[in-house]
C-alpha cells in the first residue's frame, strides 16, 4: 500500500510498504478520510518517531477483523478516537480512557492513517461506529480536533448557555471549539492573525472576531464582554497566546488549554498574581473519554456541528509535508484531509 512515513526531521516520504494485518483482536480499516492535523506537525517538527507513518485523525470502512474482534464487521463504516485505551487501568475503570495508563496513539505509537490501510488494536474498544447520515469529509475531523473541543467545552470548562468563550487560535480545533461553544448558546469571540482564518471562524459561529496583529486581544475583549470572557480558551499552544487567554478572562473565570505547547519544553510563564487575585481557573483538555463520543455524534447528527464547513481541500499524501510547511509560517487556512493515496 501507499504510505506517508516520516524519515527525518521536517520530511516525510510517500512510500510503498506492507499491508497491516489484525492482531487477534485488532481491526484493519480502508481509509477514506484523513485530516492534517497541528499534532501531527509537532512529530514532523521534530522527526520522531522515526519511519513512523503520520496520521492521527481518520475515518474509514472496515476491511479485516481479528478472531477475538466481536463487534465490527467487513463494511461497517467507523471512525477512530485518536487515544486508544486498554480498559483495565484504574482511569478506564473510572470512566477517563483518554488518561489511560497504557494510552496508544496512531501515528505516533503505532503507524497511523496516512496510508491506504491501517491497523487498530484492540478493536472493539478503540473503533467507533459512524452513522451512515455523516460524510466521511465530516467524519475525519472527529478523531482529534472536535472530540478533544467537545470535551473541553462541555465537559472540562462546562460551558453554559449565554456565556462569553474567547478563542485564541483559528485553526483546526479553534475552528471547532467555536462550533460546538456556539451550538451550546455562548457568545463566541475569535481571535487570529489571519483575516481568511477570522472569515471562516465567522462562518462557524462567532459573534466577534479580532485580529490580533492589528488590535489588543485582551483590550478588545475586555471592552466587548463588559469586562472579561466567562472562558477562554489557547486553542494554538503558544506562550503569547496562552497568556493573552489568562488575561481576558473576568474574575472566577476559566481558562482552557487545548493547544499543545511544544517550545521551551512545554513550559510557560504564567501571570499567577493575577489569577489569584482574580481566582482564575486554568483547565486543561486531552482527547475524550470513549464514552462520550455517542454525545459528540448526537450533536453532528442534529446538524449542530457542522466539521465540513471549515475543509479548505481534499489533498494527496504527497502534499502533506508542504501543509506542515505552512503550519510553521501560520499561512493555512482551515483544514486540509488526506482522499487520495498517490
Amino acid at each position: 500500500m501507499k504510505a506517508l512515513v516520516l524519515v527525518d526531521k521536517q520530511k516525510c516520504e510517500v512510500q510503498n510498504v506492507q499491508d497491516p494485518t489484525p492482531d487477534k483482536d485488532g481491526i484493519v480499516i480502508k481509509i477514506m478520510a484523513n485530516g492534517v492535523c497541528r499534532s501531527d506537525w509537532h512529530l514532523w517538527l521534530h522527526g520522531q518517531p522515526a519511519n513512523r507513518i503520520l496520521g492521527h485523525e481518520f475515518c474509514g470502512v472496515v476491511e479485516e477483523v481479528g478472531k477475538d474482534v466481536a463487534h465490527f464487521k467487513k463494511g461497517d463504516r467507523v471512525v477512530v478516537p485518536f487515544i486508544g485505551s486498554d480498559g483495565t487501568c484504574p482511569y478506564c475503570l473510572s470512566g477517563k480512557s483518554n488518561l489511560c495508563d497504557s494510552r496508544t496513539h496512531p501515528g505516533a505509537t503505532y503507524d497511523g492513517g496516512y496510508a491506504e490501510y491501517v491497523a487498530i488494536p484492540k478493536g472493539d474498544r478503540n473503533v467507533i461506529h459512524l452513522p451512515e447520515e455523516i460524510p466521511f469529509l465530516d467524519a475525519s475531523a472527529l478523531g482529534c480536533r472536535f472530540m478533544t473541543a467537545f470535551h473541553g467545552l462541555v465537559d472540562r470548562a462546562q460551558v453554559l448557555p449565554g456565556e462569553w468563550v474567547a478563542i485564541y487560535g483559528c485553526g483546526g480545533l479553534g475552528l471547532s471549539l467555536i462550533n460546538i461553544a456556539s451550538a451550546m448558546g455562548a457568545n463566541v469571540i475569535g481571535v487570529d492573525i489571519l483575516d481568511t482564518n477570522l472569515e471562516l471562524a465567522k462562518q462557524m459561529g462567532a459573534a466577534y472576531t479580532i485580529n490580533s496583529r492589528n488590535t489588543n486581544p485582551v483590550e478588545a475583549i475586555m471592552e466587548i464582554t463588559n469586562g472579561g470572557a466567562d472562558v477562554s480558551v489557547d486553542a494554538l499552544g503558544h506562550s503569547e497566546t496562552c497568556v493573552n487567554s489568562i488575561l481576558s478572562l473576568k474574575k472566577d473565570g476559566r481558562h482552557l488549554q487545548g493547544g499543545l505547547v511544544t517550545h521551551d519544553g512545554g513550559k510557560v510563564t504564567l501571570p499567577v498574581t493575577e489569577m489569584l487575585k482574580k481566582e482564575i481557573r486554568f483547565i486543561s483538555t486531552f482527547g475524550m473519554p470513549i464514552h462520550g463520543y455517542s454525545s459528540l455524534l448526537s450533536f453532528v447528527l442534529q446538524g449542530k456541528l457542522a466539521p465540513g464547513k471549515m475543509v479548505n481541500r481534499e489533498v494527496s499524501l504527497s502534499e502533506v509535508n508542504d501543509l506542515f510547511e505552512g503550519m510553521s509560517n501560520n499561512t493555512l487556512t482551515g483544514t486540509y484531509v488526506v482522499t487520495k493515496f498517490e
